[in-house]
């Protein structure tokens, strides 16, 4: 029998134009710009911008861009695989303990847990650090610290074991607290910003009125003047944030929210759309078009604010959906991308030792991996329930297959696809919220504008793109 050509069974088209289906695909995205529309290859996470006028002749087959990019292209794929496939866990959402002294309306954690759940006493919580210290001297390059963030529930409730934790393991950790800040007294404070710890607050408002709608003790009453108080406390403190909840309730104020932070010199807040992982939350989404008018116009009072002070208050979680597209591979957190950082960057323990891809995942049982104190790490990240979110492609979900911004979108949510959608081939809430915020992005950058919403001291120049527009 004679033997076939290698290429035989192959398509004959050897891709050499763009958007034909055989080649690479440069789709055009209007950005709301009078000059120039976004151009991006969804495959690589590749941008560029182009000249309304000239977009004809950018696309061209035969022009310089098209012979630039495919010289390219195999590294942009490359570095994307790498960064979706290629990364260890490098940080822990460590639960001290299950229950927490709020019943916020929107808590991912079920209820049963947050009244009757389990806490860590000091020595089980220094075995687990213990474990987790083994586990990374195998994984982590050497001079490099992994990360522990104590979440929750609220972790304070367990104090006396995380002050034990951070004292016996402060040069193997960076640690970081989360809390609700009802019980970051003066002494807790103290503890922490003596050792250089992160903190994180949660605030959904400016006043007590609309903050209150969703975070109330079990009892129904405000806890907002003890968050006021820890906030005081924190002036001036470098390594802190505050966290917003943005849902129905408190969209319309997020202008006066950011005005709020910067004027009680809050260095870095997280604006963060509710993950509709529960019933509770989902009854506080908002819609996506209205919630993207508000979003945005909080984003363009920071930048005002800045400007008449000189002062930034960065908004982190757009800020990294910015770096997202400048450097892709520089992004910190790792919920703007599919398969998204859990199970890959980072998992997460619960008071119990149980593991989980993602904290957003404790208290649902199909999604535990294993247990700290009665296994290994490395098989449960090589678990089925790790698996399911490690392994799961935005190519394969519809319809972002067919999104060109598909790589840096955080609404791929596989916990919010799995308890809100029902399926793993589904995305999660506020995809118009995140193509909203891509425009934007690269309207920032089309002007120029886009390293005031960055971090300061943070450079672009490891960016995977080229500018077609000098």
């Amino acid at each position: 029998m004679k033997k076939q050509p290698a290429f035989a069974n192959k398509a004959s088209s050897r891709g050499l134009h763009f958007n034909t289906g055989n080649g690479p695909s440069l789709i055009p995205v209007d950005i709301g710009h009078e000059q120039y529309v976004g151009l991006v290859d969804p495959d690589t996470a590749f941008w560029s911008l182009a000249g309304k006028e000239t977009l004809a002749d950018v696309l061209a087959s035969g022009g310089s861009f098209m012979k630039r990019y495919m010289q390219r292209r195999a590294s942009f794929v490359r570095e994307m695989e790498a960064l979706r496939f290629g990364l260890k866990p490098t940080a822990v959402y460590f639960n001290p303990t299950d229950r927490c002294n709020l019943n916020c309306s929107y808590c991912y954690i079920p209820e049963d847990m947050r009244r009757n759940g389990v806490t860590m006493s000091p020595a089980r919580l220094l075995k687990a650090l213990g474990k987790l210290k083994d586990y990374f001297a195998a994984t982590v390059p050497k001079g490099m610290k992994p990360q522990i963030v104590f979440h929750g529930a609220e972790p304070l409730i367990a104090r006396e074991a995380l002050f034990a934790g951070i004292d016996a393991y402060r040069d193997d950790f960076r640690f970081g607290v989360q809390t609700n800040g009802t019980l970051l007294d003066e002494e807790t404070t103290g503890f922490l910003t003596s050792r250089g710890i992160g903190i994180g607050l949660s605030l959904d408002a400016h006043v007590d009125r609309i903050a209150s709608r969703t975070r109330k003790t079990w009892a129904g009453a405000s806890a907002f003047d003890k968050v006021i108080e820890a906030l005081a406390r924190l002036k001036g403190y470098p390594n802190y944030n505050v966290i917003c909840t943005v849902t129905r309730e408190n969209m319309r104020n997020l202008v006066k929210l950011v005005e709020y932070f910067h004027a009680h010199e809050v260095p870095v807040c997280m604006l963060n759309p509710v993950r509709c992982t529960r019933q509770g939350a989902r009854d506080v989404r908002p819609a996506d078009h209205e919630l993207s008018k508000h979003y945005l116009g909080a984003l363009d009072r920071t930048w005002k604010l800045f400007r008449e002070t000189g002062r930034k208050l960065v908004v982190a979680n757009f800020a990294n959906m910015l770096v997202s597209i400048i450097a892709p591979t520089a992004r910190r957190l790792m919920c703007d991308i599919s398969p998204c950082g859990g199970g890959r960057c980072f998992f997460a323990v619960s008071a119990s030792g149980g593991l989980f891809p993602c904290s957003e995942f404790v208290g649902v049982e199909q999604f535990e991996g294993g247990n700290l104190f009665r296994g290994s790490i490395e098989k449960a990240l090589a678990s089925k329930p790790f698996q399911l979110v490690t392994g799961r492609k935005v190519e394969a979900i519809d319809p972002c297959r067919r999104c060109a911004v598909r790589h840096f979108c955080g609404a791929p949510c596989l916990a919010e696809a799995f308890e809100m959608n029902g399926g793993m081939d589904r995305p999660g809430a506020f995809c118009e919220l995140y193509e909203e915020q891509v425009r934007y992005a690269l309207r920032l950058i089309a002007d120029g504008k886009h390293n005031d919403y960055l971090w300061d001291g943070w450079d672009d120049e490891a960016t995977t793109t080229f500018d077609i527009t000098a």
